[in-house]
Protein backbone atom coordinates (compact mmCIF):
# COMPACT_ATOMS: atom_id res chain seq x y z
CA UNK A 1 0.00 0.00 0.00
CA UNK A 2 1.27 3.39 -0.11
CA UNK A 3 1.89 5.41 2.25
CA UNK A 4 -0.65 8.21 2.34
CA UNK A 5 -3.71 5.65 1.76
CA UNK A 6 -2.22 3.82 4.71
CA UNK A 7 -1.93 6.67 7.13
CA UNK A 8 -5.26 7.77 5.70
CA UNK A 9 -6.58 4.12 7.10
CA UNK A 10 -4.60 4.33 10.05
CA UNK A 11 -5.71 8.10 11.26
CA UNK A 12 -9.21 7.33 9.26
CA UNK A 13 13.05 20.59 -32.86
CA UNK A 14 14.71 20.07 -29.30
CA UNK A 15 13.70 23.21 -27.65
CA UNK A 16 15.84 23.27 -24.17
CA UNK A 17 13.24 22.66 -21.48
CA UNK A 18 13.25 26.16 -19.89
CA UNK A 19 12.20 27.82 -23.32
CA UNK A 20 9.26 25.31 -23.76
CA UNK A 21 7.80 25.92 -20.03
CA UNK A 22 8.06 28.92 -18.02
CA UNK A 23 7.22 29.79 -14.53
CA UNK A 24 3.44 30.43 -13.91
CA UNK A 25 3.64 34.29 -12.80
CA UNK A 26 -0.27 33.36 -12.79
CA UNK A 27 -0.20 30.91 -10.12
CA UNK A 28 2.77 32.62 -8.06
CA UNK A 29 3.08 36.37 -8.29
CA UNK A 30 6.83 37.24 -8.67
CA UNK A 31 8.60 39.83 -7.55
CA UNK A 32 10.69 41.46 -9.64
CA UNK A 33 13.94 42.02 -8.24
CA UNK A 34 17.56 41.11 -8.64
CA UNK A 35 18.72 37.97 -6.59
CA UNK A 36 19.21 39.40 -2.88
CA UNK A 37 21.74 36.78 -2.18
CA UNK A 38 25.00 38.92 -3.23
CA UNK A 39 28.74 38.01 -3.64
CA UNK A 40 29.26 39.88 -0.55
CA UNK A 41 27.94 37.00 1.60
CA UNK A 42 31.00 34.77 3.16
CA UNK A 43 29.85 31.87 2.12
CA UNK A 44 27.71 30.44 -1.12
CA UNK A 45 26.84 27.33 0.54
CA UNK A 46 26.45 26.51 4.32
CA UNK A 47 25.94 22.23 4.50
CA UNK A 48 23.40 22.03 7.88
CA UNK A 49 23.38 18.76 8.90
CA UNK A 50 27.32 17.91 8.22
CA UNK A 51 27.58 15.42 10.84
CA UNK A 52 24.86 13.34 10.28
CA UNK A 53 25.08 10.05 7.91
CA UNK A 54 24.02 12.14 4.59
CA UNK A 55 25.77 15.06 5.89
CA UNK A 56 29.10 13.30 5.76
CA UNK A 57 28.58 12.44 2.46
CA UNK A 58 27.83 15.62 1.14
CA UNK A 59 30.96 17.33 2.34
CA UNK A 60 33.06 14.54 1.19
CA UNK A 61 31.41 15.15 -2.32
CA UNK A 62 32.06 18.89 -2.05
CA UNK A 63 35.41 18.42 -0.71
CA UNK A 64 36.74 16.35 -3.51
CA UNK A 65 34.98 17.88 -6.28
CA UNK A 66 34.90 21.69 -4.81
CA UNK A 67 37.24 22.07 -2.50
CA UNK A 68 36.89 25.27 -0.34
CA UNK A 69 38.28 28.81 -2.27
CA UNK A 70 37.67 28.59 -5.78
CA UNK A 71 34.80 29.03 -6.78
CA UNK A 72 32.71 27.82 -4.41
CA UNK A 73 33.03 28.84 -0.64
CA UNK A 74 31.26 27.39 1.70
CA UNK A 75 31.34 25.82 5.36
CA UNK A 76 29.89 23.31 7.46
CA UNK A 77 27.52 24.06 10.21
CA UNK A 78 25.68 22.01 13.33
CA UNK A 79 25.53 21.71 16.99
CA UNK A 80 28.31 20.08 18.07
CA UNK A 81 31.88 21.68 16.87
CA UNK A 82 33.59 18.16 17.97
CA UNK A 83 31.71 16.36 15.53
CA UNK A 84 31.47 18.58 12.69
CA UNK A 85 35.93 18.93 12.81
CA UNK A 86 36.05 15.36 12.79
CA UNK A 87 34.09 15.31 9.50
CA UNK A 88 36.09 18.02 8.21
CA UNK A 89 39.40 15.91 9.62
CA UNK A 90 38.06 12.89 7.95
CA UNK A 91 36.58 14.30 4.45
CA UNK A 92 39.02 17.00 4.03
CA UNK A 93 42.42 16.15 3.32
CA UNK A 94 43.69 19.01 1.03
CA UNK A 95 43.11 21.99 0.45
CA UNK A 96 41.50 24.97 2.55
CA UNK A 97 39.37 23.50 5.68
CA UNK A 98 35.84 24.89 5.48
CA UNK A 99 34.53 27.12 8.38
CA UNK A 100 32.09 25.76 11.79
CA UNK A 101 29.15 27.12 12.10
CA UNK A 102 27.65 26.19 15.60
CA UNK A 103 23.87 26.26 15.65
CA UNK A 104 21.23 24.15 17.02
CA UNK A 105 17.68 23.53 14.57
CA UNK A 106 15.65 25.18 17.60
CA UNK A 107 18.05 28.44 18.31
CA UNK A 108 15.87 30.97 16.13
CA UNK A 109 18.45 34.01 16.47
CA UNK A 110 21.81 31.55 15.28
CA UNK A 111 20.17 30.29 12.31
CA UNK A 112 18.75 34.00 11.16
CA UNK A 113 22.89 34.51 11.77
CA UNK A 114 23.59 31.30 9.67
CA UNK A 115 21.34 32.06 6.78
CA UNK A 116 22.06 35.76 6.67
CA UNK A 117 26.06 34.95 5.88
CA UNK A 118 25.41 32.50 2.93
CA UNK A 119 23.91 32.48 -0.94
CA UNK A 120 22.26 29.27 0.13
CA UNK A 121 21.14 26.84 3.16
CA UNK A 122 21.90 23.24 2.45
CA UNK A 123 20.36 21.19 5.02
CA UNK A 124 20.18 17.11 5.81
CA UNK A 125 18.27 17.35 9.10
CA UNK A 126 15.21 15.33 9.27
CA UNK A 127 12.85 14.71 10.51
CA UNK A 128 12.19 18.29 8.70
CA UNK A 129 8.63 18.45 10.86
CA UNK A 130 10.65 18.21 13.98
CA UNK A 131 13.68 20.23 12.81
CA UNK A 132 13.20 22.11 9.89
CA UNK A 133 10.96 24.76 10.16
CA UNK A 134 13.03 27.47 12.26
CA UNK A 135 15.61 27.01 9.35
CA UNK A 136 13.26 27.66 6.38
CA UNK A 137 11.50 30.84 8.45
CA UNK A 138 15.94 32.20 8.57
CA UNK A 139 16.23 31.88 5.10
CA UNK A 140 13.14 33.55 3.73
CA UNK A 141 13.57 36.21 5.97
CA UNK A 142 17.00 36.42 5.01
CA UNK A 143 16.37 36.29 1.14
CA UNK A 144 18.78 32.80 1.52
CA UNK A 145 18.17 30.16 -1.02
CA UNK A 146 17.54 27.19 0.68
CA UNK A 147 16.94 23.05 -0.58
CA UNK A 148 17.05 19.69 1.54
CA UNK A 149 15.72 15.92 1.48
CA UNK A 150 12.76 16.24 3.45
CA UNK A 151 9.72 14.16 1.51
CA UNK A 152 7.22 15.14 4.20
CA UNK A 153 4.46 16.00 2.22
CA UNK A 154 2.63 17.91 5.45
CA UNK A 155 5.58 19.68 6.32
CA UNK A 156 6.12 20.85 2.84
CA UNK A 157 2.67 22.27 2.77
CA UNK A 158 2.48 23.84 6.21
CA UNK A 159 5.81 25.59 5.17
CA UNK A 160 4.52 26.86 1.98
CA UNK A 161 1.30 28.38 3.54
CA UNK A 162 3.21 29.94 6.53
CA UNK A 163 6.12 31.57 4.21
CA UNK A 164 5.28 31.74 0.66
CA UNK A 165 4.19 35.53 0.08
CA UNK A 166 7.30 36.44 2.25
CA UNK A 167 9.43 33.86 0.24
CA UNK A 168 8.26 35.93 -3.26
CA UNK A 169 9.07 39.51 -1.40
CA UNK A 170 12.78 38.30 0.00
CA UNK A 171 13.64 36.86 -3.41
CA UNK A 172 14.47 33.13 -1.45
CA UNK A 173 14.27 30.29 -3.90
CA UNK A 174 13.07 27.29 -1.60
CA UNK A 175 13.32 24.03 -3.19
CA UNK A 176 11.99 21.09 -0.61
CA UNK A 177 12.85 17.14 -2.12
CA UNK A 178 16.23 17.63 -3.42
CA UNK A 179 17.23 13.68 -3.22
CA UNK A 180 15.94 10.36 -4.63
CA UNK A 181 12.79 11.59 -3.96
CA UNK A 182 11.86 13.65 -5.89
CA UNK A 183 14.76 14.47 -8.08
CA UNK A 184 15.03 11.47 -10.76
CA UNK A 185 11.05 11.60 -11.10
CA UNK A 186 10.74 15.51 -11.52
CA UNK A 187 13.61 15.81 -13.89
CA UNK A 188 12.50 13.13 -15.47
CA UNK A 189 9.15 13.77 -16.37
CA UNK A 190 10.76 17.39 -17.35
CA UNK A 191 12.79 15.43 -19.72
CA UNK A 192 10.55 13.36 -21.07
CA UNK A 193 7.75 15.92 -22.04
CA UNK A 194 10.92 18.04 -23.47
CA UNK A 195 10.95 15.46 -25.72
CA UNK A 196 7.70 14.65 -26.27
CA UNK A 197 7.24 18.46 -27.55
CA UNK A 198 10.28 17.66 -29.79
CA UNK A 199 8.54 14.78 -31.12
CA UNK A 200 5.06 16.00 -31.76
CA UNK A 201 4.78 19.39 -30.86
CA UNK A 202 2.40 18.43 -27.69
CA UNK A 203 3.30 16.80 -24.01
CA UNK A 204 2.46 13.57 -22.87
CA UNK A 205 -1.52 12.96 -21.56
CA UNK A 206 -0.04 10.34 -18.97
CA UNK A 207 3.63 9.31 -17.80
CA UNK A 208 3.92 6.32 -15.84
CA UNK A 209 7.18 6.01 -13.95
CA UNK A 210 8.27 2.34 -12.90
CA UNK A 211 10.72 1.35 -10.54
CA UNK A 212 12.64 -1.54 -12.78
CA UNK A 213 15.40 -1.51 -10.50
CA UNK A 214 17.57 -0.42 -7.74
CA UNK A 215 20.11 -1.16 -5.04
CA UNK A 216 20.49 0.04 -2.02
CA UNK A 217 20.72 -0.15 1.62
CA UNK A 218 18.14 1.09 4.00
CA UNK A 219 18.78 4.29 6.55
CA UNK A 220 18.07 5.75 10.22
CA UNK A 221 17.35 9.21 8.74
CA UNK A 222 14.66 8.09 6.35
CA UNK A 223 12.95 5.87 8.90
CA UNK A 224 12.67 8.21 11.56
CA UNK A 225 10.71 10.69 9.40
CA UNK A 226 8.58 7.66 8.33
CA UNK A 227 7.69 7.13 11.33
CA UNK A 228 7.03 11.11 12.28
CA UNK A 229 4.88 11.28 9.47
CA UNK A 230 2.60 8.31 10.68
CA UNK A 231 2.92 9.58 14.60
CA UNK A 232 1.59 13.46 12.88
CA UNK A 233 -1.14 11.72 11.17
CA UNK A 234 -2.61 9.91 14.11
CA UNK A 235 -2.42 12.87 15.72
CA UNK A 236 -4.17 15.06 13.38
CA UNK A 237 -6.51 13.51 10.58
CA UNK A 238 -6.36 16.89 8.81
CA UNK A 239 -2.56 15.90 8.31
CA UNK A 240 -3.54 12.12 7.09
CA UNK A 241 -6.10 13.73 4.46
CA UNK A 242 -3.26 15.89 3.03
CA UNK A 243 -1.08 13.02 2.44
CA UNK A 244 -3.73 11.54 0.93
CA UNK A 245 -4.66 14.17 -1.19
CA UNK A 246 -2.65 13.37 -5.00
CA UNK A 247 -3.21 17.13 -5.30
CA UNK A 248 -2.09 18.40 -1.72
CA UNK A 249 0.91 20.21 -2.75
CA UNK A 250 -0.08 22.24 -5.57
CA UNK A 251 -1.08 26.39 -4.89
CA UNK A 252 -4.23 26.67 -3.54
CA UNK A 253 -6.89 26.62 -5.65
CA UNK A 254 -5.03 24.35 -8.41
CA UNK A 255 -5.28 21.35 -5.66
CA UNK A 256 -7.63 19.43 -8.29
CA UNK A 257 -7.00 16.88 -11.46
CA UNK A 258 -7.10 13.72 -13.20
CA UNK A 259 -5.18 12.03 -11.05
CA UNK A 260 -6.60 9.63 -7.86
CA UNK A 261 -5.36 8.08 -4.91
CA UNK A 262 -1.73 6.15 -5.44
CA UNK A 263 -1.19 2.66 -6.11
CA UNK A 264 -2.21 0.57 -3.18
CA UNK A 265 -2.35 -2.83 -4.42
CA UNK A 266 -1.21 -5.42 -7.47
CA UNK A 267 -1.63 -3.76 -10.59
CA UNK A 268 -0.86 -4.87 -14.27
CA UNK A 269 0.70 -1.96 -16.45
CA UNK A 270 -0.34 -2.37 -20.11
CA UNK A 271 1.96 0.04 -21.41
CA UNK A 272 5.21 -1.96 -20.52
CA UNK A 273 3.48 -5.31 -20.26
CA UNK A 274 4.21 -6.25 -16.75
CA UNK A 275 2.93 -6.32 -12.79
CA UNK A 276 3.52 -3.62 -10.41
CA UNK A 277 3.47 -3.25 -7.18
CA UNK A 278 3.22 -0.02 -5.09
CA UNK A 279 6.34 2.42 -4.50
CA UNK A 280 6.91 3.60 -1.06
CA UNK A 281 8.12 7.16 -2.45
CA UNK A 282 5.82 7.92 -4.65
CA UNK A 283 3.50 9.57 -2.38
CA UNK A 284 6.16 12.13 -2.50
CA UNK A 285 7.21 11.85 -5.53
CA UNK A 286 3.96 12.19 -7.22
CA UNK A 287 3.04 15.23 -5.47
CA UNK A 288 6.29 17.09 -6.72
CA UNK A 289 5.78 16.34 -10.02
CA UNK A 290 1.73 17.66 -10.21
CA UNK A 291 3.03 20.70 -8.44
CA UNK A 292 5.99 20.90 -11.43
CA UNK A 293 2.96 21.22 -14.01
CA UNK A 294 0.44 23.64 -12.01
CA UNK A 295 3.65 26.17 -11.10
CA UNK A 296 4.91 25.63 -14.86
CA UNK A 297 1.95 26.80 -15.73
CA UNK A 298 0.62 23.82 -16.67
CA UNK A 299 2.88 22.68 -19.14
CA UNK A 300 1.90 19.50 -19.22
CA UNK A 301 -1.38 20.01 -19.36
CA UNK A 302 -4.39 20.44 -16.89
CA UNK A 303 -5.34 16.91 -17.71
CA UNK A 304 -1.97 15.41 -17.68
CA UNK A 305 -1.74 12.04 -15.41
CA UNK A 306 0.95 11.10 -13.67
CA UNK A 307 1.78 7.95 -11.52
CA UNK A 308 4.18 5.96 -9.82
CA UNK A 309 4.95 1.83 -9.01
CA UNK A 310 7.56 -0.65 -8.84
CA UNK A 311 8.00 -3.04 -11.83
CA UNK A 312 7.94 -6.85 -10.59
CA UNK A 313 7.89 -8.97 -14.45
CA UNK A 314 5.89 -10.55 -16.20
CA UNK A 315 3.59 -13.85 -16.54
CA UNK A 316 3.07 -15.18 -12.95
CA UNK A 317 6.31 -14.90 -11.18
CA UNK A 318 6.01 -11.42 -11.69
CA UNK A 319 2.56 -11.25 -10.42
CA UNK A 320 3.48 -13.40 -7.46
CA UNK A 321 6.40 -11.09 -6.75
CA UNK A 322 4.10 -8.15 -7.04
CA UNK A 323 1.59 -9.67 -4.57
CA UNK A 324 4.35 -10.83 -2.08
CA UNK A 325 6.36 -6.83 -2.11
CA UNK A 326 2.45 -5.43 -1.69
CA UNK A 327 2.16 -8.00 1.58
CA UNK A 328 5.48 -6.77 2.73
CA UNK A 329 4.99 -3.09 2.39
CA UNK A 330 1.33 -3.28 4.12
CA UNK A 331 2.39 -5.64 6.86
CA UNK A 332 5.66 -2.61 7.65
CA UNK A 333 3.18 -0.21 7.65
CA UNK A 334 0.45 -1.61 9.95
CA UNK A 335 3.71 -2.43 12.44
CA UNK A 336 4.57 1.58 11.98
CA UNK A 337 0.80 2.28 13.33
CA UNK A 338 1.38 1.03 16.43
CA UNK A 339 3.61 2.72 19.18
CA UNK A 340 4.13 -0.99 20.54
CA UNK A 341 5.18 -2.11 17.30
CA UNK A 342 7.08 1.09 16.10
CA UNK A 343 9.19 1.41 19.10
CA UNK A 344 9.86 -1.92 19.41
CA UNK A 345 9.89 -4.22 16.15
CA UNK A 346 10.60 -1.27 13.28
CA UNK A 347 12.98 0.73 15.55
CA UNK A 348 15.08 -2.15 17.05
CA UNK A 349 15.01 -4.20 13.67
CA UNK A 350 16.46 -0.86 11.40
CA UNK A 351 19.17 1.57 11.05
CA UNK A 352 18.95 4.20 13.85
CA UNK A 353 19.77 7.88 12.86
CA UNK A 354 23.03 8.40 11.85
CA UNK A 355 23.73 4.84 10.27
CA UNK A 356 23.41 4.18 6.64
CA UNK A 357 25.26 1.69 4.24
CA UNK A 358 28.75 1.55 4.05
CA UNK A 359 30.99 2.67 1.44
CA UNK A 360 30.71 -0.73 -0.13
CA UNK A 361 27.04 -0.37 -0.64
CA UNK A 362 26.75 2.64 -1.86
CA UNK A 363 29.36 2.42 -4.49
CA UNK A 364 27.82 -0.80 -5.82
CA UNK A 365 24.44 0.75 -5.36
CA UNK A 366 22.46 2.10 -8.65
CA UNK A 367 18.87 3.09 -9.98
CA UNK A 368 17.11 2.29 -13.22
CA UNK A 369 13.76 3.98 -13.47
CA UNK A 370 11.75 3.56 -16.90
CA UNK A 371 9.19 6.43 -17.69
CA UNK A 372 6.68 5.49 -20.39
CA UNK A 373 4.66 8.70 -22.02
CA UNK A 374 1.69 8.71 -23.65
CA UNK A 375 1.72 11.12 -26.28
CA UNK A 376 -1.43 12.98 -28.30
CA UNK A 377 -1.07 10.87 -31.13
CA UNK A 378 -1.09 7.53 -29.36
CA UNK A 379 2.04 6.38 -29.68
CA UNK A 380 4.21 5.50 -26.02
CA UNK A 381 7.46 7.30 -25.58
CA UNK A 382 9.85 5.42 -23.40
CA UNK A 383 12.74 7.05 -21.39
CA UNK A 384 15.60 5.86 -18.96
CA UNK A 385 16.40 7.36 -15.65
CA UNK A 386 19.67 6.09 -13.92
CA UNK A 387 22.10 6.27 -11.21
CA UNK A 388 25.27 4.99 -10.21
CA UNK A 389 25.28 5.16 -6.63
CA UNK A 390 22.76 3.72 -4.01
CA UNK A 391 19.74 5.96 -4.48
CA UNK A 392 19.57 6.99 -0.51
CA UNK A 393 23.11 8.24 -0.13
CA UNK A 394 25.38 8.08 -2.89
CA UNK A 395 23.76 9.18 -5.40
CA UNK A 396 21.14 11.86 -3.26
CA UNK A 397 24.00 13.43 -2.01
CA UNK A 398 25.44 14.23 -5.53
CA UNK A 399 22.04 15.84 -6.61
CA UNK A 400 21.53 17.88 -3.68
CA UNK A 401 25.20 19.23 -3.81
CA UNK A 402 24.36 19.42 -7.51
CA UNK A 403 20.99 21.08 -6.78
CA UNK A 404 22.86 23.68 -4.06
CA UNK A 405 25.61 24.93 -6.16
CA UNK A 406 22.71 25.34 -9.06
CA UNK A 407 21.22 27.91 -6.90
CA UNK A 408 24.09 29.27 -5.42
CA UNK A 409 26.07 30.01 -8.30
CA UNK A 410 23.91 29.51 -12.32
CA UNK A 411 21.92 32.21 -13.59
CA UNK A 412 18.12 31.26 -12.75
CA UNK A 413 15.15 32.67 -14.26
CA UNK A 414 12.64 32.04 -11.35
CA UNK A 415 11.90 34.47 -8.39
CA UNK A 416 11.55 34.24 -4.78
CA UNK A 417 9.11 31.15 -4.24
CA UNK A 418 8.66 27.76 -2.95
CA UNK A 419 9.82 25.50 -5.78
CA UNK A 420 10.57 22.21 -7.26
CA UNK A 421 13.56 20.93 -8.91
CA UNK A 422 12.25 21.16 -11.97
CA UNK A 423 10.17 24.41 -12.10
CA UNK A 424 13.26 26.62 -10.21
CA UNK A 425 16.03 25.13 -12.13
CA UNK A 426 14.88 22.50 -15.23
CA UNK A 427 17.73 21.84 -17.54
CA UNK A 428 19.83 23.86 -15.61
CA UNK A 429 19.78 21.34 -13.26
CA UNK A 430 20.05 18.77 -16.03
CA UNK A 431 22.92 19.31 -17.16
CA UNK A 432 24.64 19.33 -13.51
CA UNK A 433 23.49 15.85 -12.67
CA UNK A 434 24.29 14.36 -15.93
CA UNK A 435 27.87 16.13 -15.62
CA UNK A 436 28.35 16.11 -12.17
CA UNK A 437 25.96 13.79 -10.25
CA UNK A 438 26.39 10.27 -12.31
CA UNK A 439 22.74 10.34 -13.49
CA UNK A 440 21.61 9.62 -17.16
CA UNK A 441 18.59 10.24 -18.82
CA UNK A 442 18.01 9.19 -22.38
CA UNK A 443 15.36 8.08 -24.24
CA UNK A 444 14.66 4.10 -25.56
Amino acid sequence: MSIAGLLLRVAESRTRPNAIVSPASRVYPRAMQPDPTSSDRPYDIVVVGASGFTGRLVVEYLADRYPVGAPIRWAVAGRNREKLESVIAESCTTGELPAIIVADSHDANALRQLARNTRVVLTTVGPYAKYGSELVAACVASGTHYCDLAGEAQWIRKMIVEHQSDAVQSGARIVHSCGFDAIPSDIGVFYLQREARAASGAPCEEIVLLVRAMKGGASGGTLASMLNVVEEAQADRKIARILADPYGLNPPDERQGPDGADQHGVRYCAVAGVWTAPFVMAAINTRIVRRSNALLDYAYGRDFRYSEATSTGSGPGGWLKSVMMTAGLATFMLACSFSVTRSGLVKRMLPAPGQGPSRQQRENGFFDLRLFGKMTNGEILRARVSGDRDPGYGSTSKMLSETALCLAIDKLETGGGFWTPASAMGQILMDRLTANAGLTFELL
